[in-house]
């Protein structure tokens, strides 16, 4: 797999396998696209795409479809069609595509590059954690799947990094939200909040900003010993972080220390 897999537009580098029909055509301007052979339509397409013209290609794609239904050709441009829209950035009507490849052959060679690329549409979606984060949750899951369906494929170890920066931008919202909610005096509500970055999203930057957090707010709520459990946790996975330092230091400012407490739900995590 060429290095361009890694960049912003990955599937770039698929289309080379996918385009592996296409012969020498000429390109056609013409609103209606006329009854041709699907191999001219297809080579049509993949001409368009190649200047540029992203939405025409994909109309071109899906007329030899609409002409061929039943020729090989059409099942490879069902997947050149979403990826045309991919390029052009309308998500939704590449993921419709992507869709539609998928339940119509599910055992094709290709199949792993539509959930892939599937799976990158809901990524690049994935807007600042100040914003509804549903995109951000598909992505998720279509990432896992990638991974889970095709564990030995450059799919799925791309998925897997992206499935890192996915959870930490998850966790991040959780952590805007708890912080919320604890500068209101929401302690409870702020607790769920860390807790679930802690339980979801344990291998994310925010685990120790999160077991920090739990430490103000059970202060705040006189719940001592669950207080001092989550700075013992801290302490023990993140002892060299400000984080830590500054849990410590509330802790003793109550005369409390950190310390492993029986029957926390912290220790069921770590």
């Amino acid at each position: 797999m060429p290095s361009q897999f890694l960049l912003r537009r990955p599937a770039l580098a698929a289309l080379a396998l996918l385009a592996g029909l296409a012969l020498s055509a000429c390109g056609s301007d013409t609103p209606k696209i006329p009854d041709q052979p699907p191999e001219v339509l297809y080579n049509q397409g993949y001409d368009l795409i190649q200047t540029g013209e992203f939405k025409k290609a994909a109309a071109m794609f899906d007329e030899v479809e609409r002409q061929h239904p039943y020729s090989t050709w059409a099942t490879q441009a069902q997947l050149m069609s979403a990826y045309a829209h991919y390029v052009n950035n309308e998500y939704d009507d590449a993921i419709i595509g992507l869709e539609h490849f998928i339940d119509l052959h599910p055992g094709h060679r290709n199949a792993p590059y539509a959930y892939y690329l599937k799976a990158l549409c809901y990524y690049e979606q994935i807007v600042d954690v100040g914003r509804d984060q549903r995109n951000t949750e598909l992505a998720l899951q279509s990432l896992a799947e990638v991974v889970a369906r095709f564990p030995n494929t450059d799919y799925a170890r791309d998925a897997s990094l992206k499935l890192d920066l996915t959870r930490d931008h998850l966790a991040g919202k959780e952590m805007e939200i708890g912080r919320y909610y604890e500068t209101r005096g929401l302690w409870v509500a702020a607790i769920n909040r860390y807790r679930t970055v802690i339980e979801r999203f344990q291998t994310t930057t925010h685990v120790p900003e999160a077991l920090s957090r739990l430490v103000e707010c059970y202060l705040s709520l006189g719940v001592m010993d669950e207080a001092q459990n989550a700075g013992a946790v801290l302490g023990y996975n993140f002892p060299g972080t400000d984080w830590y330092q500054d849990s410590y230091a509330l802790l003793t400012s109550h005369d409390l220390e950190p310390m492993h407490k029986e029957g926390s739900w912290l220790n069921n995590i770590f």
